[in-house]
């Protein structure tokens, strides 16, 4: 849904879908250094074989690299996705960029005030599509009825968004409602399942090529998992990257915040009427988490993980699954750093750390998510 951002009258963006993780990945490391983090093996992949497709003009073609600006991958993406263009001989290609920290301004996306608001919209109704078909689909009676529900208000959603129409925040109010009750129509076989909760870094965490399809894995192997929206982030970034100096700019991260935590709180509130579930509001989630987490974790994902974490556990979900992609320096400070201090702080949770890796073996990633499904807790 967030591609409807991007949409213009000169541009047309299309998320790059290819799902074939073994081609993609020796595609990527054709043109990256092995020792790079494994999302950008994935991504580099996956944007050479689309140009090595024919269905793009190179000339024509923008690579659309958005960006935390932060340090490691943060930043270095740009210039990296360059040279893996010019070494795959795509020198044509250009790289666009999207980001608040200034980080390659000459070539940045441009972001008008139209392209704020269709963020805004993708960002929820992509975050209460994914909460509700997560907690519905193990459960459902006529097995494809969630997903193909959730294509219907994709059709539906990226109509509006592509046209900018109903772009309020009383028609969205009214979509949370409408989605989450067509969700509590679908049949349930009534069984219960052990909820695992998921946190990682972002793009293992919400793409599937990149986490090896673990919320289909723990689905059949008898569990519920759980993926929290992806407007924790924004909000956690929005939060945490704000300049510190009153400014106008400070102004401006402050009213996004205020807005994003609005609508946020309109969508749980959603959800838990409908008998949904999700995390804690934002607001929540931060000041519970800094008793445990340094919030001075900032770079990339940072104290979100340590955060998302504990607030599984406060909602008792005690089995939690932490993904961490090779090469990524910020999770493995932020996220490694602070799991064996929640293990002591809470001795009667599991949280188990597995890892994604060009090189790694999935039989071993998906033997220790089987050691957490059987794992017998206290």
């Amino acid at each position: 849904l967030l591609r409807f951002m991007f949409w213009t009258k000169g541009y047309s963006c299309v998320p790059l879908e290819d799902d074939d993780e073994f081609l993609v990945r020796e595609e990527g490391l054709k043109y990256v250094n092995y020792d790079i983090c494994y999302p950008f093996v994935l991504m580099t992949g996956q944007v050479v074989r689309a140009l090595k497709s024919g269905k793009y003009d190179p000339k024509k073609t923008f690579i659309l690299m958005p960006t935390a600006g932060d340090a490691c991958r943060g930043a270095c993406y740009i210039g990296l996705m360059q040279r893996s263009l010019r070494n795959s001989h795509y020198e044509d290609v250009r790289v666009m960029t999207i980001n608040v920290r200034h980080v390659c301004d000459e070539i940045s996306f441009p972001i008008s005030y139209d392209t704020a608001v269709r963020g805004l919209f993708g960002l929820y109704y992509g975050d209460i599509l994914l909460l509700l078909t997560n907690q519905t689909r193990p459960y459902e009676v006529n097995k494809g009825e969630t997903d193909a529900l959730c294509k219907r208000w994709m059709k539906e959603l990226s109509t509006d968004l592509r046209l900018g129409r109903h772009l309020t925040l009383r028609h969205m109010k009214r979509n949370f409602e409408r989605i989450a009750q067509s969700f509590r129509k679908i049949p349930r076989t009534g069984e219960k399942r052990q909820v695992i909760g998921l946190a990682a870094e972002f793009y293992v965490k919400y793409c599937a090529l990149g986490n090896w399809n673990v919320v289909n894995y723990l689905e059949e192997n008898g569990c519920e998992a759980h993926v929290n929206g992806a407007s924790w982030y924004g909000l956690y970034y929005i939060d945490s990257h704000k300049p510190k100096k009153w400014n106008a700019e400070r102004v401006g991260f402050e009213l996004a915040k205020r807005l994003m935590m609005h609508v946020q709180d309109e969508m749980i509130l959603a959800l838990r009427r409908n008998g949904f579930h999700c995390l804690s509001r934002y607001k929540t989630m931060d000041k519970n988490s800094r008793e445990l987490v340094s919030h001075n974790l900032t770079v990339g994902d940072g104290w979100l993980l340590g955060a998302e974490t504990i607030d599984y556990i406060r909602h008792g979900v005690r089995k939690i699954l932490c993904i961490a992609p090779f090469g990524c320096m910020a999770n493995v400070c932020a996220g490694r750093g602070v799991y064996p201090n929640l293990r002591r702080a809470y001795p009667n949770a599991a949280i188990t750390v597995v890892e994604t890796d060009s090189s790694g073996l999935k039989l071993n990633y998906y033997n220790r998510i089987s050691m957490l499904i059987d794992q017998k807790l206290p």
